[in-house]
């Protein structure tokens, strides 16, 4: 496990640079939606298409910033039993959770939404409503946001994996508020 700790890193880069760039698009989304609301009630003109971009947008900000989130420890979980292990019986159990589950369900779903992203592309799917937009660039962000989410799985199970081992790798801490 001491050897694949280069490639938990890279994958950690990789989610950090794609989650920092995701926060972004809480901003515009939220000028998007007050630009929209302004145009709406004040001068009384509406798009489905601008609101179809919100959606867009928190649908790219859910999915791709999945991994980033994982990364730093940020789902929430029930740690009712998880909070007063020690660190190796947690490490055990994130490593179980990561391969076990984790992994086979982003791999899978990741899998099966290609076809769905690619039948899109292929007929040029828009929204049914007037003034839609194309579809299949929110349906791209299904595969990679799985993608993403399940190569920061295989980080954390390294992570873990090289604890249990005896490198000095610490996980995120589990309360956001804590200074990393």
């Amino acid at each position: 496990m001491h050897r694949l700790l280069p490639l938990s890193r890279a994958i950690d880069r990789l989610n950090d640079v794609v989650g920092r760039g995701v926060i972004w698009l809480v901003l515009v989304s939220v000028l998007i939606s007050a630009g929209n609301a302004v145009t709406r009630y004040g001068l009384n003109m509406s798009s489905n298409a601008w609101l179809e971009v919100q959606w867009y947008l928190f649908s790219f900000i859910f999915l791709l910033g999945a991994g980033y989130t994982l990364k730093h420890n940020g789902h929430i979980r029930v740690d009712v039993l998880y909070s007063r292990f020690s660190p190796r019986v947690q490490a055990l159990v994130d490593l179980v959770g990561a391969v076990l589950f984790l992994l086979p369900m982003a791999m899978l779903v990741g899998w099966l939404s290609w076809r769905g992203l690619a039948d899109s592309y292929a007929i040029g799917e828009t929204s049914p409503d007037a003034g839609g937009l194309l579809r299949w660039p929110v349906r791209l962000a299904i595969p990679l946001g799985f993608l993403l989410l399940g190569l920061q799985a295989v980080s954390e199970a390294i992570k873990r994996g090289a604890f249990l081992t005896g490198a000095d790798v610490r996980p995120e801490p589990t309360d956001s508020r804590e200074v990393r």
